[in-house]
């Protein structure tokens, strides 16, 4: 007895018992579907990844403008402080960085202005300096009850 292998459409759901091939037709409406999803998913992807490069490039472009703002009242420093006002400075920079970004924000304000006798002394920057952190101090009291 010879065994013929007849492969079993109908019970696998390839085929219809009445000849009509459906699952085939379903298939491929599927696979237009899953195109159209994939074509979607993969614009949205790319348009998230233009959007991320734009605010890199915009991220980019303010440190650079930062940095050269920097470099600018550096410069500016140098002529507006001697050394050793510009030491003093220096010394608060390394424990209260926003605090010396403001003195000199505010000290090239003012030379920009011609408001401020240069150079900038010792003394005027510990008054500068005591004008700025009396404003930022609390008065601390304590009550007894």
């Amino acid at each position: 007895m010879k065994f013929v292998h007849k492969p079993r459409k109908h019970i696998l759901g390839l085929e219809s018992t009445d000849g009509e091939e459906t699952v085939g037709e379903s298939m491929s409406i599927a696979d237009d579907e899953l195109a159209q999803i994939r074509a979607a998913r993969q614009a949205e992807i790319q348009q998230q990844i233009e959007a991320q490069t734009e605010q890199h490039i915009q991220t980019e472009a303010q440190e650079v403008a930062a940095q050269e703002e920097a470099n600018i009242i550096a410069t500016a420093m140098r002529t507006i402080l001697t050394p050793e006002a510009r030491d003093r400075l220096a010394r608060v920079e390394l424990g209260h960085p926003e605090l010396a970004t403001t003195v000199k924000q505010h000290l090239y304000t003012l030379h920009q202005a011609n408001r401020i006798n240069i150079p900038v002394d010792d003394e005027m920057l510990k008054r500068i300096l005591q004008g700025l952190t009396e404003n930022n101090r609390r008065e601390t009291t304590i009550r007894r009850i």
